[in-house]
């Protein structure tokens, strides 16, 4: 039963075009690999990327000079990226990102075919891709998941600790709960979001359409109550399943989300709303914490959302926040300029008066003078 309701579900879950929306052909003059019938672009690379369970997955990445980050899209169902081709152009140009875009197994002209585990194998080649041949560190990466992509999303999400951020697309709680309003998990169902999502530590941000009559909304609504790191969602009144980019605020939110978690990782994280009920948790015996040992640093991780502490240069104190630290310096600097500035000013009018007094003297000097 299990079995029959796993593969129920997959059917469910890939629609691959057919036929493919592009072909891939390699250019008799430069040797490199091109999307017909795309026109080229030097700025864009196809590739094709071998997994780990023997497909070859058909990729495209979109170079954007001014990039500091780069968004890794796994797109929804039945779509390839000869469709999502030119969607990936603009975003790149309007978010400033470099973007790599790829086909699951079996989607486009990728070999073997869609399956859950392939596309755990099909993501995973697109991520190595980017750290080996484009040198982009995991800090700088963003992971895009729409719809089904959402799957493959937020299961490598779940392992990768120090991710720039992640961005849900319509996304789904699990294979089986788009099929059926069931409450508990069952070992056969796939992309089991709803467990994977609290495993993923950067910033969050969930796209829906309130009208999307593939995947309800209310898949994306408990998605984002369970992250860890909430962003501001965008629920897109009257939006359904396949229009989202269609809606002006959707590329302003994305521009929003992309310019908050590229600021520096101490401005972002002293700025967030998740962390207030975690300092709120906090007893006041955090304060004197004896210091752990250089190995516990090694054994126990801290999480992203955690902050290192600071000490006061006596060395008695420890201060969570650094804010409240900042606040306590930058008002005892204002005091201390405040009271030296008072102790120059007296300083200057006791030497006015005295300069004033020698004048004076000088004066009744004269007057004697003159009077004798």
């Amino acid at each position: 039963m299990g079995g029959v309701t796993s593969s129920m579900a997959a059917k469910f879950a890939f629609f691959p075009p057919n036929p493919p929306s592009y072909k891939v052909i390699t250019d008799d003059a430069t040797g490199l690999q091109l999307l017909d019938p795309f026109p080229h672009r030097e700025n864009v690379d196809v590739l094709k990327l071998p997994t780990r369970r023997g497909t070859e997955i058909v990729a495209v990445y979109v170079r954007h000079p001014m990039a500091s980050s780069t968004l890794l899209y796994s797109h929804g169902n039945a779509a390839d990226i000869g469709q999502m081709y030119e969607l990936f152009v603009e975003l790149s140009i309007h978010l400033r990102l470099n973007i790599m875009g790829y086909d699951y197994s079996g989607y486009g002209q990728s070999s073997g075919k869609p399956s859950e585990a392939n596309t755990y194998a099909d993501i995973e080649a697109a991520y190595k891709c980017l750290e080996e041949t484009y040198g982009a560190k995991q800090e700088d990466i963003i992971l895009y998941g729409q719809s089904v992509g959402s799957g493959p999303t937020v299961d490598l999400a779940a392992r990768l600790p120090r991710l720039r951020a992640v961005v849900l697309h319509s996304p789904i709680l699990s294979g089986l709960r788009v099929m059926y309003p069931v409450k508990r998990t069952y070992w056969f169902d796939i992309y089991k979001n709803i467990d994977k999502i609290p495993l993923v530590k950067c910033p969050v941000l969930v796209i829906h359409g309130t009208a999307d009559e593939v995947v309800d909304c209310s898949h994306g609504k408990q998605l984002w109550e369970l992250c860890q790191e909430k962003y501001e969602p965008l629920w897109l009144k009257g939006g359904n399943h396949c229009d989202l980019e269609l809606y002006p605020e959707y590329i302003r939110h994305l521009k929003k989300f992309i310019s908050t978690v590229e600021k520096s990782p101490s401005r972002r994280f002293s700025s967030r709303k998740s962390t207030d009920r975690i300092e709120h948790s906090r007893r006041s015996t955090d304060c004197y914490e004896a210091p752990r040992k250089s190995t516990d640093r090694r054994e126990k991780p801290r999480k992203s959302i955690d902050r290192p502490p600071d000490k006061l240069k006596t060395n008695e104190y420890k201060f969570n926040n650094i804010d409240k630290l900042e606040k306590y310096r930058i008002s005892f600097d204002q005091v201390e300029r405040s009271r030296r500035s008072v102790e120059y000013h007296e300083k200057s009018r006791r030497s006015i008066d005295q300069q004033l007094e020698k004048a004076r003297k000088s004066v009744d000097w004269l007057d004697r003078i003159r009077a004798a």
